[in-house]
C-alpha cells in the first residue's frame, strides 16, 4: 500500500520509512527483478544533453516507429522536452472492447508478489514518451543501498550488463540540495530494495508485496521525504511549475476569443483576457474536455469523466450585457432554457430550434425578425446579448425587499469575562461607519445568552429599546417594526448599544456554553417576519457546545465504516434548509475556538454560503487584524441572495451529479442556495443519453436567477457550446489537467459523507490508472516499450496533483491536525474555482532574493520552483503560497545582513518563527517583500496569517505538508513513487 495504514497515528516527519506500509528495508537476496517483462535497459541523461537528431535515440524493436534509430554504444537515449509544437495530428482511435481491466479493483500503488522458485528479473524502468511530443526520460541505473557511516560503493559495480557508468556530468552525480535536520543520515542516497516477479494470475492484476529477506542488516533506512524508492530522479518527471509557466508565456497579457467550438482555453491558473465571443467565458464555465465523444462506450473507454465547472457570479473580463427581462427574445417554453446563440433559427427567423431539448418553438410576432446568411442569423443579432454573447444578464420585472445586515453578539457570563467583547465591537462599529454611505443598508442588532434581546432601532426613540425573548425554543417577536432600519437613521443608537455590550452584567454565573443554533433561529425569524434576505454575522464567545445528534470521531479515520463524522446533524441540516429557503447567509465568528467531540459549528454557516471563522481569543496583534479583514470581507463582498441555479444540457446528455457546498435537491440540474459570491464554484457531472450528432455538438447552459443587495431580480446565463467527435483521441487532447483536479477534488469531498476514505483514495487511483491505460492502448500512434511512460500533453500534472489530493488532509489525515480542522478545509477547498483549488494541492513556491539592487523584484508563477524539499537550499528565503496559507522559509545559511534588512533580526538562532508580521524597515529589500506578501494576500480567497518557519525548527513540519512532490507527514507516497506506481499498473492492465 502506497499509503500508510495507521496514517492516523503520531510519528516524527524524520522517522525512516522502514516498517511503514508493511515494507522491509532490506533488500532481498539476489538481483533485483523486473516486474513488467521485456522492459528495456535505459540509462538517464542530462536535459541538457537534448539532441533531436535520429542517430542519438535507441533502436528497439519495441519503440515508437519512425521516432527511433540506431543508439551510439552504451545503450543511452536521451530526455526530450515536452514542446507542444512537436504535437502529432490526431489519429482515430479503433472501435475496440474496454481495456481488460475495467471492473476491477486495482491494488493502490502496490508492490510486486514474491513467488518462491521464480525467476529473478531487474527493476523496471521508467522512460517516457507522449505521442504528442518526443518527450522521453528513462530512469536511472539501479543504486544499491549504502550506508552513510561508510563509504559509498561504486555505480559501477551494481550495474546490469551492457550499462555505462555515470559519468562527471551525469544526473546520477549531481549534488542536489536537501534539508539538513539533525540527523544528517536522512539526506543520505535512497535505498533500493529488489524485488522478484510473482506468476501472471488469470483475470486480476497481480499485487505487489516486497520480499522478506533481507541480507544487508546495516543499510540505513531511507528517509520518508526521500525522493524516490526506485531510483527515479524526480527532475526528470513531468512538471507542474514548468506546465504552468509555458502556458503563462503563451498567453498570459493577451486575448483568448471564446467562440462557439473553441479550442482549449488557457490554464485557470493563467491570467489572460476573455473575450466573449459567442461562447461562454472559462471564468464561468470550464469543461473537462472541450470535445466530447459522440459515443457514450467511448466516454466509458476513456475512463475520464465529462463534466464541467461552473462560477455563475465569476468576476468577468469584460462588463457583462445587461437588459431587461422584456426586451430580450423569449427562450424555449418546452425546458425553460433561456436564448442563447446555440438556438438555430428556422423559416426566416419565425422558430428556432432548441438543443436542449430538441423541440421547435414560435417567436413572438413583437419579437420576430427575419434571418439572413446561409448560417441563418438573424438580422440583429449583433444589437441583442442574448443572440450573441455566451454570458449575459437580464433584469426581472419584480422588484423585492433588500438584504439586511444583522449582528448578533454573545453577551453570556464566559463571553464577558473573556475579554473580547470590546474589540470586537469596536471593529463592528468602525465596519459600520465605513458602510454608511447613504445606499439604504438596513441594519438589526440582537445580543444573547441564555436567552434573546432584540433592539428596537426606531430613529423616533430617543435610545434603543431592549425586547428581551426569554422562551428560547417558540421565537416569537413581539414587535416588526425598528428590527431592521436603515443605517444612516440608526448609527448613533447602535453605537451606544456597542458601548454597553462589554460593560453587560449577565444573569448566572455559570461558564456553561450557548449553542451557536439559538442566535441563528432568532436571526432567521426576524428576517422571515419581514420577508427578506440578509447576512447574519455571529459573533460566538462561549464555550461551544453539543446540541441535537452529534457524531463522535473516536476511531474515526481507522475504521471502514461510512464517515458520518463529515455528516451535519439532523437540526443543523432542518436549520439550514430554512435559512437557503429565506436566502439567511450566516457568518460564524467563533472568539475562543474550542474543539469539542463532533460539534463542529461550521455545517450551518458553510451550508447557507457563509464562513466559519475561528480565533484564538483575540489575544495577538495577528489574530485582530485577520479578524478586521475577514469581518470587512464578509460584509462588503458582493453576494446574490435566494439564490436558484439550474443546468440545461443538450438532450442527448443528461446531468447525473453535482457537487459542491450546498444542500443537495431533488434534481442534480437545479441547485438552491441562501447566498453566494463571485468565487463559489460547482462541479456537474455529464452523462450520455444516446450517440452525439457530430455536427451540432454539445451545449451546456447555467442559468442563475438571484436578488442583489438593493433586492432586485436578476438572472445570469452562461452557456458553453463544445465540439464532438468519434475520435478518443481528440478527447484526451482536449482535457486539462488543473480542471479534472477541481472536479476529483469536488467529488470526493462531496463523497467523504458517505464512503470510507480509503475506498475513494483507491477508486480515485484506479480512474486515473484506467485512464492512463485506455490512452495508451487506443491513442498511441505508435507502439511503445512497456518501459515507456505515455502521458497526454495536457495531462502531464495530472499524477501529482491526483498524488497530492490522495494524500489531503481530508482524505489521509494523521493526528497532526483535528477534526475540526479537517472539516473546515473541506469547506474551504469544496467552495474554491480551478484557480485556488490548483494552487491549493501545489501550492507556489517562489525564491526571493537576498538582495534588492537596481534590477527589477517581481517574483510570479513563472519564477517558481517545484514543491519539494530538494528545490529549497540553506541559504535562500522562500515563500510558499496556498489560498489558505502563507510561509516564509529561512534556510540556516541566510546572510546576516539579509535577516537584519527583513526581520531586523542579527542573526538566524534570534530570529522568531511562528505566525510573524514583517517589521516595516527602510529598505528595498523589505518594501518589496512586504508588498509582494500584500499582493498575494489579495488573490486569497480568506484572510491569512504569514509563518515563518526556519529550517530545523519544530514548526518546518507544517512547509513539509505543503511539499507535495516528497513524502506526507501522514504518510502519503511521494510524486516519483506514486507516478512508477500509477505507470506499472496501467502496463499490467494490458498485459
Amino acid at each position: 500500500m502506497m499509503d500508510d495504514p495507521s496514517a492516523n497515528q503520531s510519528r516524527t516527519p524524520c522517522q525512516p520509512w522502514a516498517g511503514q506500509n508493511g515494507w522491509s528495508p532490506a533488500s532481498p537476496p539476489g538481483p533485483p527483478c523486473d516486474p513488467l517483462p521485456g522492459l528495456q535497459r535505459l540509462s538517464l541523461s542530462s536535459p541538457s544533453d537534448l539532441r533531436p537528431d535520429r542517430d542519438r535515440l535507441q533502436g528497439s524493436t519495441h519503440g515508437c516507429r519512425g521516432d527511433r534509430s540506431a543508439s551510439p554504444p552504451g545503450g543511452r537515449a536521451h530526455l526530450g522536452a515536452l514542446d507542444p509544437r512537436n504535437a502529432e495530428h490526431s489519429v482515430r482511435a479503433p472501435s475496440m472492447a474496454p481495456a481488460a481491466g475495467r471492473g476491477r479493483r486495482i491494488p493502490p500503488c502496490s508492490l510486486p508478489l514474491v513467488e518462491e522458485g521464480s525467476h529473478p528479473r531487474r527493476v523496471p524502468q521508467m522512460p517516457f514518451y507522449s505521442p504528442h511530443s518526443p518527450y522521453r526520460g528513462m530512469s536511472p541505473p539501479f543504486q544499491p543501498p549504502y550506508s552513510p557511516d561508510g563509504p559509498m560503493p561504486s555505480h559501477q559495480n551494481h550495474l546490469p550488463a551492457g550499462s555505462p557508468s555515470p559519468g562527471a556530468n551525469s544526473p546520477l552525480c549531481t549534488p542536489r540540495p536537501v534539508f539538513e535536520r539533525a540527523n544528517a543520515e536522512s539526506a543520505a542516497a535512497s535505498q533500493q530494495p529488489h524485488w522478484t516477479l510473482a506468476a501472471p494470475s488469470r483475470g486480476t492484476i497481480n499485487q505487489f508485496v516486497p520480499d522478506a529477506a533481507a541480507p544487508h542488516r546495516n543499510v540505513t533506512p531511507q528517509s520518508p521525504t526521500a525522493e524516490s524508492r526506485y531510483g527515479l530522479d524526480p527532475e526528470l518527471l513531468p512538471s507542474v511549475v514548468k506546465v504552468i509557466a509555458e502556458d503563462a508565456a503563451e498567453w498570459e497579457g493577451k486575448v483568448f476569443a471564446s467562440e462557439p467550438f473553441s479550442r482549449l482555453p488557457p490554464l485557470a491558473t493563467t491570467s489572460c483576457i476573455m473575450e466573449d465571443r459567442g461562447n461562454a467565458s472559462p471564468l464561468a464555465i470550464r469543461s473537462a474536455s472541450y470535445c466530447v465523444p459522440c459515443e457514450g462506450q467511448t466516454a466509458l473507454l476513456s475512463r475520464l469523466p465529462l463534466a464541467a465547472l461552473l462560477t455563475p457570479l465569476a468576476r468577468l473580463s469584460e462588463p457583462l450585457a445587461l437588459s431587461s427581462e422584456a426586451a430580450c427574445v423569449t427562450g424555449c417554453g418546452s425546458c425553460g432554457a433561456s436564448m442563447c446563440p446555440a438556438m438555430g433559427w428556422q423559416d426566416c427567423g419565425q422558430r428556432f430550434f432548441c438543443p436542449f431539448c430538441g423541440k421547435l418553438s414560435e417567436v413572438p410576432w413583437h419579437q420576430y425578425q427575419p434571418t439572413r446568411g446561409p448560417e441563418g442569423v438573424r438580422v440583429d443579432r449583433d444589437q441583442r446579448p442574448e443572440l450573441s454573447m455566451g454570458s449575459y444578464e437580464t433584469l426581472g420585472p419584480q422588484t423585492g425587499e433588500p438584504a439586511a445586515l444583522i449582528l448578533a453578539v454573545d453577551v453570556s457570563a464566559s463571553a464577558v469575562r473573556g475579554g473580547h467583547l470590546e474589540f470586537a465591537t469596536q471593529q463592528i462599529f468602525t465596519l459600520l461607519t465605513s458602510l454608511n454611505s447613504g445606499d439604504g443598508v438596513r441594519v438589526g442588532l440582537m445580543t444573547y445568552d441564555s436567552r434573546i434581546h432584540l433592539y428596537d432601532l426606531s430613529p423616533a426613540l430617543t435610545r434603543p429599546h431592549m425586547l428581551v425573548i426569554a422562551e428560547a425554543e417558540e421565537l416569537q417577536l413581539p414587535v416588526r417594526e425598528g428590527l431592521l432600519v436603515p443605517l444612516e437613521d440608526c448609527i448613533h443608537g447602535i453605537h451606544s448599544v456597542l458601548q454597553l455590550i462589554p460593560q453587560f452584567s449577565p444573569e448566572g454565573g455559570g461558564s456553561g456554553g450557548v449553542p451557536v443554533e439559538l442566535p441563528v433561529r432568532a436571526g432567521l425569524a426576524v428576517l422571515q417576519a419581514l420577508s427578506c434576505p440578509g447576512k447574519l454575522l455571529v459573533f460566538h464567545a462561549a464555550p461551544l457546545v453539543e446540541t441535537g445528534d452529534t457524531n463522535p470521531s473516536s476511531g474515526f479515520f481507522g475504521s471502514n465504516k461510512a464517515k458520518s463524522i463529515f455528516q451535519p446533524s439532523a437540526p443543523a441540516v432542518s436549520l439550514a434548509e430554512q435559512c437557503v429557503e429565506q436566502g439567511c447567509g450566516v457568518h460564524l465568528f467563533v472568539l475562543s475556538q474550542q474543539d469539542v467531540g463532533g460539534a463542529w459549528p461550521g455545517h450551518i454557516p458553510y451550508l447557507t454560503g457563509g464562513a466559519l471563522h475561528a480565533y484564538d481569543h483575540l489575544q495577538g496583534e495577528l489574530d485582530r487584524e485577520r479578524f478586521s479583514a475577514d469581518l470587512k470581507r464578509a460584509v462588503e463582498t458582493d453576494t446574490g441572495y435566494k439564490a436558484e441555479l439550474r443546468v440545461f444540457v443538450s438532450k442527448d446528455v443528461r446531468v447525473s451529479g453535482c457537487y459542491g457546498l450546498f444542500l443537495p435537491g431533488d434534481s442534480p440540474g437545479r441547485v438552491a442556495m441562501a447566498t453566494l459570491d463571485r468565487r463559489t464554484t460547482l462541479a456537474v457531472e455529464l452523462a450520455h443519453n444516446r450517440a452525439l450528432d457530430e455536427t451540432r455538438g454539445v451545449a451546456v447552459q447555467a442559468v442563475l436567477s438571484y436578488s442583489t443587495q438593493a433586492g432586485c431580480r436578476r438572472t445570469r446565463v452562461h452557456t458553453l457550446t463544445l465540439r464532438c467527435s468519434r475520435h478518443l483521441q481528440d478527447t484526451f487532447r482536449q482535457y486539462q489537467a488543473q480542471t479534472l483536479l477541481t472536479f476529483y477534488c469536488k467529488k470526493i469531498y462531496c463523497s467523504v459523507l458517505e464512503r470510507p476514505l480509503q475506498e475513494l483514495r483507491e477508486e480515485l487511483q484506479t480512474e486515473v490508472t484506467e485512464a492512463l491505460a485506455s490512452y495508451r492502448k487506443h491513442c498511441c500512434s505508435a507502439s511503445v516499450s512497456a518501459g515507456q511512460l505515455v502521458l497526454p500533453q495536457y495531462l502531464r500534472a495530472l499524477p501529482v496533483y491526483i498524488n497530492s489530493l490522495r494524500k489531503s488532509e481530508v482524505l489521509l489525515p494523521g493526528l497532526r491536525s483535528s477534526v475540526h480542522q479537517r472539516l473546515q478545509q473541506r469547506c474551504q477547498v469544496l467552495a474554491m474555482d480551478a484557480a485556488a483549488t490548483s494552487a491549493h494541492f501545489y501550492p507556489l513556491l517562489l525564491p526571493l532574493p537576498l538582495s534588492v539592487d537596481g534590477a527589477a523584484f517581481s517574483p510570479h508563477a513563472g519564477e517558481a520552483l517545484r514543491c519539494c524539499a530538494a528545490s529549497m537550499e540553506p541559504g535562500r528565503l522562500y515563500l510558499v503560497h496556498a489560498p489558505l496559507t502563507l510561509l516564509l522559509w529561512v534556510g540556516s545559511r541566510v546572510p546576516a545582513c539579509t535577516l537584519m534588512a527583513l526581520f531586523n533580526a542579527g542573526c538566524f538562532s534570534s530570529l522568531p518563527s511562528g505566525e510573524t508580521k514583517l517589521p516595516v524597515l527602510e529598505n528595498r529589500l523589505s518594501a518589496r517583500v512586504r508588498s509582494l506578501v500584500h499582493a498575494l494576500n489579495s488573490e486569497a480567497p480568506c484572510a491569512r496569517k504569514l509563518w515563518v518557519v526556519k529550517q530545523g525548527d519544530a514548526c518546518e513540519e507544517v512547509l513539509q505538508r505543503h511539499l507535495v512532490e516528497d513524502k506526507s507527514p501522514n504518510g502519503g507516497a511521494s510524486y516519483a513513487d506514486f507516478l512508477y506506481h500509477l505507470h506499472v499498473n496501467s502496463v499490467r492492465l494490458l498485459q
